[in-house]
């Protein structure tokens, strides 16, 4: 069943939450001035260029442009919905949530996304509680965890569970909870037989290790099977889903993230158990790439906190060698990669339970090995004295060089490198130079037809294209000011000069809101763009009730459109460095100068009539040209006159703007 939160608890749950929290858990932010720096999320970027106002208590990219308050941060960054980030937020700053019961018609908007998760919860929940209070469930699944030395504690944290053997109790208990089949079938808990339709469970007979988003909402399973059936896998993982993305999701990032940002580094093992035994052992800035090779999606994700990573390998030759390949996608992102060789070909699972904390991180810190050097030992030593195996080892080691963005670090490599092959430091350099070019050259080929297509065309291409596209903008970012007065400064006082009968300038106290609003709105002039003019729509609505909405009211619209848009508007157009403040260096703002913000106001309406004057003329010169065209000279005559008094307001707004310019 659907609801719908009320506007006075959305306020509370954006009053609670702030900004730098609920990004500092996804993102790895450091205070500089009144604000927090980090690399974007959403685009990569080498230097920092993502700012969070507490005090605005939004978030802002200098260098893709995206903004946003905590709701929308979630929604871009966690892919959830309106209501699914506002609880989210609830959950985490511990807000009850009242909600009212939507329309029928409402309540068919449900979220197919929504339904997965709750699906997903419901699993894992289901899966927690068979484990502790089923017979079976603690005989099989709980015994098996804890022959595994895993402490109940632990259990409890990574929300460990079982399935029974039962062919669909599971799927049994889930439809009388009211669950749709249509989505127990999608989130792959449920497997439906073309045949019969009989259904059964995915995961019967299975300890259960839960899949959680970085933000903690359970995604997906994996599966281990207990008994000695070589007919079935070991492991059964949920298939791909709305939800769920293997490639995009590593195991326990939740519980690793805070200590990954700590430690300025993360560790990358394979399987769940290696996961939760080293956080057992304290090691907790762990996480696993669930048996899959790295993706670039993941190594993404690692990098929004950390930039340096160290793999745990186990000794086994095979394995080392299949994950090899993955590593140059990670040191393209200009990645830190370290090695372990953990001794006596233990996995990471078994060194943790051998060994205190103490020593495991000893051992760790003593036995990182930067990866290219551990790679070219690696293939040195299986090539032997074979010329024609070492010469694929030096192509190898210098194809990985090749793709670090660093300069100094591919010098730094090319030393190393040159020391541990036996071969010229300069040789090395010439083979990395022209794979350098080999590169640039297959970046910069013209791509199929999109030569042909600019050819077709010509050169200089069609002008009016152009000059369309420049009108375009001009229009849009006429619109966008008015809007951004409105939103950052519609409840301030602001000083305008009004015409009296007698042809005098009269200076008039007002608020930036009812200015531009009644100044707007008398004309009979409408926002071109439908976004701007249902914003502007707000402010006339509230204005009529007797108020000027502030940020925090519009951000309780649902329309993500309209409050993506207040977000941006409200977001500073520029950083002023810190280090002005420092030497007392200040400058002055709308904010602070009473002055710039009435010379802001008077210019974006001014410039906002004068935009659709010229429109109007444009629509009269058509309508003059259709006149002429059929000889039609009364209507001649009157659609001059009407050019003549558009002329005229035309030629007055330019002085006027002149005046508040100059």
């Amino acid at each position: 069943m659907s609801h719908r939160i009320p506007d006075d608890t959305k306020r509370a749950i954006l009053d609670a939450a702030r900004i730098e929290e609920v990004v500092g858990d996804f993102v790895a932010l450091k205070k500089r001035g009144a604000n927090y720096w980090g690399n974007c999320p959403f685009h990569q970027e080498k230097t920092p260029s993502f700012s969070v106002s507490p005090s605005k208590g939004i978030f802002k990219c200098f260098g893709c442009g995206k903004a946003g308050d905590s709701v929308t941060f979630l929604m871009e960054h966690e892919h959830m919905s309106y209501v699914e980030a506002l609880r989210y937020l609830a959950r985490k700053y511990n807000i009850e949530i009242q909600e009212e019961e939507l329309t029928p018609e409402a309540r068919q908007k449900e979220s197919e996304r929504e339904s997965l998760y709750q699906v997903a919860q419901f699993a894992a929940d289901y899966f927690t509680k068979t484990l502790w209070e089923d017979e079976e469930g603690r005989n099989v699944g709980l015994s098996y965890f804890r022959e595994r030395k895993f402490s109940d504690a632990i259990i409890k944290q990574f929300q460990l569970g079982y399935c029974t053997e039962s062919w669909d109790a599971f799927t049994e208990t889930a439809l009388k909870n009211g669950y749709d089949k249509k989505y127990l079938v999608q989130s792959g808990l449920t497997i439906e037989k073309e045949e019969n339709g009989r259904m059964y469970d995915r995961f019967r007979g299975r300890v259960i290790f839960p899949i959680h988003s970085l933000s903690g909402r359970v995604l997906g399973f994996g599966g281990r099977i207990l008994n000695n059936d070589k007919s079935k896998a070991k492991y059964v993982n949920s298939p791909e889903s709305e939800i769920y993305h293997k490639s995009n999701v590593l195991y326990a990032i939740p519980f690793a993230k805070r200590e990954i940002v700590s430690q300025d580094m993360a560790y990358m093992v394979e399987g769940y158990a290696d996961v939760i035994s080293l956080h057992q052992a304290g090691i907790t800035n762990v996480v696993a790439s669930s048996g899959t090779s790295l993706t670039e999606a993941q190594i993404k994700l690692i990098s929004h906190f950390t930039k340096n990573l160290t793999l745990l390998y186990d000794g086994d030759p095979a394995g080392i060698k299949a994950s090899l390949r993955g590593i140059d996608m990670v040191l393209a992102e200009d990645m830190n990669v370290r090695v372990v060789l953990l001794p006596d070909k233990q996995d990471p699972d078994d060194f943790a339970k051998a060994h205190p904390t103490e020593e495991i991180k000893q051992y760790l810190k003593d036995n990182a090995v930067d990866f290219i050097t551990f790679k070219t030992r690696l293939l040195l030593g299986e090539s032997g004295s074979d010329p024609i195996k070492r010469a694929e080892v030096i192509e190898n080691i210098v194809n990985s060089i090749s793709v670090l963005p660093d300069k100094i670090k591919r010098a730094v490599y090319l030393q190393e490198c040159s020391r541990l092959l036996e071969i010229s430091e300069a040789d090395l350099l010439d083979r990395l130079n022209a794979i350098l070019r080999k590169k640039a050259r297959k970046q910069n080929e013209p791509q199929g037809d999109a030569v042909s297509v600019a050819e077709e065309k010509g050169a200089s291409g069609r002008p009016e294209e152009g000059l369309e596209k420049v009108e375009e903008d001009r229009h849009l970012l006429i619109e966008r000011e008015l809007l951004r007065l409105l939103v950052n400064y519609g409840s301030r006082n602001t000083t305008q000069l009004y015409t009296d009968e007698e042809g005098n300038d009269v200076p008039l106290l007002t608020n930036v809101c009812f200015y531009i609003v009644s100044e707007i709105s008398q004309d009979g002039f409408s926002l071109r763009e439908p976004v701007h003019q249902a914003l502007f729509s707000i402010f006339a609505d509230s204005l009529a009730k007797g108020y000027v909405p502030a940020v925090d009211d519009l951000l309780l619209i649902e329309d993500a459109a309209v409050r993506g848009l207040v977000v941006d508007l409200a977001a500073p157009r520029y950083e002023i460095s810190d280090v002005w403040e420092k030497k007392g260096i200040f400058v002055k703002t709308e904010v602070s100068d009473q002055k710039k913000l009435d010379e802001a106001v008077t210019q974006a309406v001014l410039s906002f009539k004068l935009e659709r004057i010229r429109e109007m003329i444009e629509d009269v010169d058509k309508k003059l040209q259709e006149c002429e065209a059929s000889k039609d000279e009364l209507a001649v005559m009157e659609w001059i006159g009407n050019k003549k008094e558009l002329d005229q307001r035309k030629a007055f707004l330019c002085g006027m703007l002149r005046r508040v310019v100059s």
